[in-house]
């Protein structure tokens, strides 16, 4: 089942698209998980920044993560909807073994969120949010480089979809050495994909 595939049943199917979310879980639990669990780790422990943590996210982090959701303005929420945003979504996605949350962790606060929503064919779409306070200083570089390499090393094909009308992660993404465009969507998205570029990719920067 393509990228493109997917996103059309999610956004146009619901009802299918929830029969897809539960065997999807199951298989890449059963064929997937242990794999990216080990370069997770590994990813957590490559990339790094001063002052900053890096981390899974766990069930005592979600009433802080709702918090941080709920602080943020409608415009910067506007293209970012994953999920649910209330505690109890918050952890339906948690317990799903296929949706990888990662939080950044700053002075005991939560002040980034980043995730791979993971398929048992090998492709992944990532997606990311840094409280505006904390924008500008190296924390969205670090998160790209743990999602990439975390799919990369995993042998996953990394994916994500952007709103035309989105002109900062328009311009974001033109800058960005590992995206490529891959399709038009429905209602002005488009798919694109960040791929490798050389053997040192993990030394790179993520857009």
């Amino acid at each position: 089942m393509t990228a493109r595939i997917l996103l059309f049943i999610k956004h146009r199917i619901p009802w299918l698209w929830l029969c897809v979310d539960w065997l999807n879980a199951r298989l890449y639990a059963l064929l997937h998980r242990k794999r990216m669990a080990i370069q997770v780790e590994r990813a957590f422990a490559t990339f790094t920044l001063e002052g900053f943590e890096f981390r899974p996210l766990r069930r005592a982090d979600l009433d802080a993560l709702a918090d941080m959701l709920k602080r943020q303005d409608d415009e910067r929420l506007r293209y970012f909807q994953p999920h649910g945003f209330g505690v109890a979504s918050l952890k339906k996605v948690l317990a799903n073994p296929a949706f990888l949350m990662f939080g950044v962790v700053r002075d005991g606060a939560l002040v980034g969120y980043f995730f791979l929503r993971c398929f048992w064919n090998r492709k992944c779409f990532v997606g990311r949010l840094i409280d505006e306070p904390f924008e500008r200083k190296g924390i969205g570089q670090v998160m790209n480089q743990i999602l990439y390499n975390t799919s990369w090393w995993s042998e996953f094909r990394c994916f994500t979809s952007i709103s035309r009308n989105n002109k900062w992660i328009m311009r974001a993404h033109a800058k960005n050495p590992h995206a490529r465009f891959v399709a038009e969507l429905a209602n002005g998205y488009r798919l694109v994909e960040f791929v490798s570029i050389n053997d040192e990719d993990e030394e790179g920067v993520g857009g």
